[in-house]
């Protein structure tokens, strides 16, 4: 595979964890300002409100598939720009803190949560259980919002130290004035 080859792929995949980190920190800062006032405003009647409304689609249905898609892209980034140390460290941690926070808090924290809110039969759970679990949610949720927001950084920064590496270098006078 040419140099040339190799870059453009780089590049392209650099471009498509950029695109899909933002889809899910997007989708998280959504569901935050839209949806989350709504289902956890007053639990455990708003969570009813939420399980009539969100029956033909949910979160469950965006975010499992987007975040498996974040992680895939981010390893064969991580694969691609391994020997690059300019890259590197940026891909590890884009990866790590969306493995982190948005992979395994989720499994550990939200899960079980949205278990007991969401697929446990209405009245299972007391009323004041509920209340408590959707405050811990919500508290939770800032952790999410904060990895998405620190995965999508970093991995535009390396797509940027990317670009900027590899741009032509013949355009390197552009923008300068000639000295008379």
């Amino acid at each position: 595979m040419s140099r040339t080859t190799v870059t453009t792929v780089t590049t392209t995949t650099l471009i498509v964890l950029v695109w899909a980190a933002l889809l899910s920190f997007g989708g998280v800062a959504a569901e935050t300002v839209m949806l989350y006032p709504n289902i956890f405003v007053d639990p455990p009647a708003s969570l009813d409100r939420a399980r009539e409304f969100l029956v033909a689609g949910g979160p469950a249905d965006y975010f499992p598939p987007l975040g498996a898609t974040v992680v895939a892209v981010s390893l064969v980034s991580a694969a691609l720009t391994w020997r690059d140390p300019r890259l590197r460290w940026w891909i590890a941690g884009a990866t790590a803190v969306f493995v982190a926070c948005e992979f395994l808090f989720s499994v550990v924290f939200f899960w079980p949560r949205n278990e007991i809110m969401f697929v446990d039969p209405p009245g299972t759970h007391s009323a004041e259980e509920l209340r408590r679990i959707a405050a811990e949610f919500v508290a939770g949720h800032w952790v999410r919002l904060a990895g998405g927001a620190v995965t999508a950084g970093l991995a535009f920064t390396a797509l940027l130290r990317q670009v900027r590496a590899t741009a032509p270098t013949s355009t390197s006078t552009v923008g300068q004035q000639a000295v008379r």
